[in-house]
C-alpha cells in the first residue's frame, strides 16, 4: 500500500514556508531545491521541517488544504508536535 504524506518546507534565506503532498517525500524534496516547482523556485534553499504520514490520499490532501489556511504561529507550533515524523 502507498504511503501518502504532507510536508512543510522552509527557506531561510525568504523566509518563507511551502506546504505540499507527496507520496516520495525525498525525491519531492531534491525537486523544489532542483528548481522544479514553480512557486518555490528561486527560493530554496529548502529545508523539510515538517512531515506527516498518511494512509490514504484523501486524507492527506484535506489535510493539505486545511494547512494552506492556516498562519506562521499555527505552523511554529505544528512542527513541535509528536506526530512530526521529520523531527530534527
Amino acid at each position: 500500500m502507498e504511503k501518502h504524506f504532507v510536508y512543510i518546507l522552509y527557506s531561510p534565506s525568504a523566509d518563507v514556508y511551502y506546504k505540499g503532498y507527496t507520496t516520495h517525500p525525498q525525491q519531492r524534496i531534491q525537486q523544489h531545491n532542483n528548481g522544479e516547482s514553480r512557486y518555490t523556485k528561486g527560493k530554496g534553499p529548502w529545508e523539510c521541517v515538517f512531515l506527516r504520514e498518511f494512509d490514504n490520499k484523501t486524507a492527506a490532501l484535506k489535510y493539505e488544504k486545511m494547512l494552506k489556511r492556516q498562519n506562521r504561529n499555527y505552523i511554529l507550533w505544528l512542527i513541535q508536535q509528536s506526530f512530526n515524523i521529520h523531527k530534527n
